[in-house]
């Protein structure tokens, strides 16, 4: 039945329709990896964005979390995760948890999701919007600094930082399985950029340098680790 002018368009259509624009907005600036766009139009924006900014969730644009942080606009993360290639069946570390979308898209693809978020507060929101998303059961997540005390595991697929570091450190390069992959942004001129970082299976590491992210700086502690 064909709707009129003035018909209604009831929840369930009206999300998928805003799901499905999201996407084509995506598709629009250049994100072509289709496992990413169908785990992003499958993972509600708006669950993980704050209820003040709920209205914002669906454009491309990053929205201010609590202690400064940020939720980084859509078409950062999909190029984000387009470059780190995650699989079903992966083992990802990810640090800097924040409102919990980025894990939540991970998830959806299929991974198990270990990640790290300094803030309480944040970690605490994260985990209850995990478990309405359904997928607390794909996702552990600690409190503490990931970039300087990462997990004692030396075996993840992925690694993926959420926002950008002077220099990548080694403790977390070390966290990569061989044929690993870590995506991550790194200042250069003081702006961040794209880098991926691949561990061979011989234990040698390649740095890839790309494009220019909006991307927020990642807090990290005071003691800095040894840079790879």
């Amino acid at each position: 039945m064909m709707l009129s002018p003035t018909s209604e368009v009831c929840p369930a259509s009206r999300r998928e329709i805003d799901a499905a624009s999201f996407v084509l907005s995506l598709r629009s600036r250049g994100i072509r990896d289709t496992s990413v766009l169908g785990a992003m139009e499958r993972v509600p924006r708006e669950l993980f964005a704050p209820r003040r900014f709920a209205d914002l969730a669906r454009s491309d644009m990053s929205l201010p979390l609590p202690y400064g942080q940020t939720m980084t606009a859509p078409s950062v993360v999909a190029t984000m995760l387009a470059a780190l290639g995650a699989k079903e069946g992966h083992q990802i570390l990810e640090i800097g948890t924040g409102s919990g979308y980025v894990a939540a898209i991970l998830a959806r693809l299929g991974c198990h999701v270990t990640t790290i978020e300094r803030y309480r507060s944040l970690a605490e929101e994260a985990r209850i919007r995990f478990a309405l998303a359904g997928l607390d059961h794909l996702i552990d997540l600690t409190v503490g600094d990931g970039v300087a005390s990462p997990p004692p595991h030396e075996g993840f697929d992925r690694v993926l930082l959420n926002g950008a570091l002077p220099a990548i450190p080694s403790t977390l390069t070390s966290s990569l399985a061989p044929g690993g992959r870590l995506v991550g942004a790194i200042l250069v001129d003081g702006l961040p950029r794209l880098l991926k970082v691949e561990r061979a299976e011989d234990g040698g590491l390649s740095h890839v340098l790309g494009g220019s992210l909006r991307i927020a700086p990642l807090v990290r502690s005071a003691s800095t680790p040894s840079e790879a």
